[in-house]
């Protein structure tokens, strides 16, 4: 089979679930290559949005036989299918965007909390884990952006943070942590990880200032060089509560 992959969100940044799709097509003699509108032909065409806010590819498609459309921008309820999902990413996907030391993935999926904003609740649910990080550190890809929503929050994703420490992997947890759960051992424990750069938590409360501004003392109380942090500020509510975390 002749495979295509559309990215409707646009390419500034990684999809998993294409990249995860290319590799296992290849791995079962198909070929895959990003969608080409004008000049290629194909059995089989994957989208995949995953902002809801993305607008949808608004042109005709008359080279593809099958169009299979997924991600949480069309569907909350969208999954790969199990094999597929377990399947490791095809980097060369992106070309030279993705350099070879850097690698994408998720130690866990869900999260406790129940954000009124956020679609993880509905879509993944209760945290629990999925993948280890050796799983992830492929090709000998040392620097991990890692996607879960809530790393702190169970046994699992400790363990995964000590591994991360021991293995002197670089990571970067871009969807952010919970500060509020950085208790003197987790402190000692993200003093010792090296990050890429940034150290990030979430501050989309007003109670959540006191946490991180807590956070941040005890993990510079253990480490032995400058951290650097970003903290994530969601904008919504009272305006003036959103500027005040903002200038903090």
């Amino acid at each position: 089979m002749k495979i295509a992959l559309l990215d409707v969100d646009g390419h500034h940044f990684p999809n998993l679930a294409l990249m995860k799709l290319a590799r296992w097509h290849k791995a079962h003699g198909d070929s895959v290559e990003m969608y080409d509108p004008l000049f290629g032909s194909y059995d089989r065409l994957y989208m995949s949005k995953v902002f809801t806010h993305t607008p949808d590819y608004d042109y005709s498609i008359t080279n593809a036989k099958e169009i299979i459309k997924g991600g949480t921008g069309y569907d909350v309820n969208s999954r790969l299918p199990f094999e597929v999902d377990r399947t490791q990413p095809d980097y060369t996907v992106y070309g030279d965007m993705i350099d070879r030391h850097t690698a994408y993935g998720f130690l866990t999926r869900g999260c406790i909390n129940k954000c009124p904003w956020c679609i993880v609740p509905k879509k993944e649910g209760m945290i629990e884990p999925y993948m280890d990080v050796d799983e992830i550190a492929i090709e000998g890809r040392n620097k991990l952006i890692l996607m879960d929503n809530n790393i702190l929050a169970c046994d699992y994703g400790l363990e995964q943070l000590e591994k991360i420490a021991a293995r002197k992997y670089i990571v970067d947890f871009n969807q952010a942590m919970d500060a509020r759960l950085v208790t003197d051992e987790v402190a000692k424990l993200i003093a010792k990880i090296r990050w890429l750069p940034y150290i990030r938590f979430g501050c989309d409360t007003h109670g959540q200032i006191d946490a991180c501004a807590k956070a941040i003392e005890k993990i510079d109380s253990y480490s032995d060089k400058r951290q650097m942090y970003m903290l994530y500020t969601m904008i919504h509510g009272n305006i003036e509560e959103c500027y005040y975390r903002i200038s903090y």
